[in-house]
């Protein structure tokens, strides 16, 4: 008979966990916020990956690619002896971002959008703030503990290339972006008053 496997371990009923390297710190602490971030975005992007038709392919492949640099930072968030993030990594980024530019029509970044849009729009939206936190708590984690530059640069890169997806993936879809108007105070409260009339 095969033996099975549980993956509750207890060792982390008294709220603490362990680190790569063995060490065991409450899991409150700022490492694993750090991780648990990482962790996050990552099941955002498995979200997307899932969602992304033939059409988006190479995209697909490229966050696979992602979702596994993701892991590899987290290891070495872990403090992993065996994982170091490569430069290579950021430029793979940079180069994905450089091609969705090129695709993406005239004038598109001067525009401050509404987030979603798309389905997949919204899924893109959700996965860059998170990583944007992820980036967050990596650099308030790097004023206790040194994290590499490489990290910093990538996590940073992520949120842009996300971004850029997401502009990518509504403009194949042919979805009309709506864009944030700007409004006088005065203007803004004269249309919700009636709102609040109603309300009361």
């Amino acid at each position: 008979m095969k033996n099975k496997i549980s993956i509750t371990t207890k060792t982390g009923d008294r709220g603490e966990s362990g680190l790569a390297n063995g060490q065991r710190l409450g899991k409150d602490s700022a490492v694993f916020e750090v991780i648990g971030n990482l962790d996050e975005v990552n099941s955002w992007l498995g979200l997307v990956a899932a969602k992304l038709g033939e059409a988006f392919a190479p995209h697909k492949q490229f966050l696979y690619q992602v979702q596994d640099t993701l892991f590899y930072i987290g290891a070495e968030i872990a403090r992993s002896p065996k994982a170091k993030l490569q430069v290579q990594a950021v430029k793979d980024l940079e180069h994905q971002q450089a091609l969705l530019t090129k695709e993406l029509e005239d004038n598109w970044h001067t525009k401050f959008l509404l987030p979603g849009g798309t389905e997949l729009g919204g899924y893109l939206d959700v996965a860059r703030t998170v990583a944007r936190r992820a980036e967050r708590s990596t650099l308030a984690y790097h004023r206790q503990e040194p994290v590499s530059d490489i990290v910093i640069q990538y996590l940073n890169r992520l949120s842009d290339y996300l971004y850029l997806l997401r502009c990518f993936v509504n403009q194949q879809e042919q979805y009309t972006e709506k864009e944030f108007e700007a409004q006088a105070e005065s203007s803004y409260l004269e249309k919700v008053k009636p709102q609040f009339k109603k309300r009361n």
